[in-house]
């Protein structure tokens, strides 16, 4: 396994802060970043949806390869990108998913994402990718497990396309531990996935009813992803990178790296926290701070306390910073980790 740490973002470059809400559509670098549509407005112009389908996953694909090529001239430490979901708009709504699966677009799709992946390993970038909390493996609902295998499979069908899904974690595509029917449910599904989706998924702990120790059920059926805010939602503790629960998620992953999800409250919430001491849940409780405002990402790692705890599992795991200030979020807390190295 290999020791180099990474510290990567989540699916979009910004270059200034003030980009958190989005950027313009004439903005430097708008073409490192996807575009999208809605099913409505498909709907709504059904004499230019197809160009517009083909406009989209040509766009979204070219700004995969920039973006990783702009994610390899960081250092060595910082090569790490998840990409969003919404590389190909409906891929599995109802009214798309015979036009998706025809074989010319197929083909098509096939050769535009070849390149992401052919420009990722050559350039030693990791990537991921994170199906929407809509996803949901273990609900109780039939129907709804039927839609979310298909959407993860959607993902698995990019994997495939970029070459990957060929060995166990070679291309990490995350899920919670969501769901009425918890690991049972999980294990269930996964009987139902192509091999490229068993080698390729992960499990994070959620932060309600499935924590990390029922994530560890599933610890000989896949790889589980440690968020340690989803821990710390649902617990209130700042779990050590010595704890036996570490070392199970660790051994999940079968000698490839694992990884791990940081994120913190939001610092619009928690407007007059001193910024280096870690948040109390239990008195954060007692003061009338909300569980469910808590759970929010912030836009950037304002509180020191808790980006020095974070790293304290950087030996062993790499740390995807899920903030809403993307690349600019992530540099800071590379740039405290070589801080003290």
């Amino acid at each position: 396994m290999t020791t180099q740490t990474r510290i990567g973002f989540c699916c979009k470059w910004l270059n200034d802060p003030s980009e958190c809400g989005g950027m313009k559509v004439n903005a430097v670098d708008r073409d490192l970043n996807g575009r999208s549509t809605t099913m409505r407005w498909l709907r709504e112009h059904p004499a230019e949806a197809e160009q517009r389908q083909w406009d989209i996953m040509n766009h979204n694909t070219a700004a995969a390869v920039k973006m990783i090529e702009r994610v390899a001239t960081l250092p060595a430490g910082r090569r790490m990108v998840r990409l969003g979901s919404e590389m190909l708009q409906g891929y599995t709504e109802p009214s798309w998913i015979d036009w998706w699966q025809q074989p010319d677009v197929q083909s098509h799709l096939e050769r535009i994402f070849a390149p992401i992946g052919e420009t990722a390993r050559r350039l030693d970038v990791r990537l991921s990718f994170h199906p929407g909390q809509f996803c949901v493996l273990a609900s109780e609902n039939p129907g709804i497990v039927n839609r979310s295998i298909q959407e993860f499979e959607y993902h698995a069908d990019m994997v495939r396309w970029m070459g990957y899904g060929k060995t166990f974690q070679d291309f990490k595509i995350n899920v919670h531990i969501s769901g009425k029917q918890g690991p049972a449910g999980i294990r269930s599904a996964l009987q139902r996935l192509s091999p490229e989706a068993r080698n390729c998924i992960t499990i994070e702990n959620d932060e309600n009813a499935w924590g990390i120790d029922s994530s560890l059920e599933l610890a000989r059926d896949c790889a589980l992803v440690l968020d340690l805010h989803h821990h710390w939602i649902r617990t209130g503790e700042y779990i050590q990178s010595s704890d036996d629960r570490v070392k199970g998620i660790i051994d999940s992953w079968r000698g490839m790296r694992p990884a791990l999800h940081y994120s913190v409250s939001r610092e619009d919430y928690l407007v007059d926290h001193a910024t280096d001491v870690l948040p109390d849940m239990t008195a954060l409780l007692a003061q009338g701070y909300k569980k469910q405002k808590l759970r929010a990402h912030s836009d950037f790692y304002w509180n020191s306390a808790v980006t020095d705890w974070a790293l304290t599992f950087a030996e062993d795991f790499d740390i995807q910073c899920e903030a809403k200030g993307k690349n600019l979020a992530s540099q800071a807390v590379y740039e405290r980790k070589t801080s003290y190295e």
